[in-house]
């Protein structure tokens, strides 16, 4: 599976962006999609995770600001993120689980938010 994603930038405090990972292969056949985040010296986070059945959970810094979603016709999740703020900053990976034990990830995309 090759995850690829898209959508970062440079934007300012409050505005909004969304976040792509397109699947090369079929979304509503994982048990999981999640984005996770990472800034330098620091472990990578859990920021929002959809599961097959299309529950969703979110780290308590987006709750509120961040929706994830998934479109299986088109094999993308996304990541709607509202009121932006510095601490946001971070690359953005997309992670797929397709099995209890296997899961790909994206290469990232970069969002910085400036006060």
């Amino acid at each position: 599976v090759q995850l690829v994603e898209s959508g970062g930038g440079s934007v300012q405090a409050g505005d909004s962006l969304r976040l792509s990972c397109a699947a090369s292969g079929s979304t509503s056949s994982f048990v999981s999609m999640a984005w996770y985040r990472q800034t330098p010296g620091k472990e990578r986070e859990l920021v929002a995770l959809i599961v097959r059945g299309g529950t969703t959970g979110y780290a308590d810094s987006v709750k509120g600001r961040f929706t994830i979603s998934r479109d299986d016709a088109k094999n993308t999740m996304y990541l709607q993120m509202n009121g932006l703020k510095p601490e946001d900053t971070a690359n953005y990976y997309c992670q797929a689980r397709v099995s209890l034990v296997t899961t790909f990830w994206g290469q990232g995309t970069q969002v910085t938010v400036s006060s």
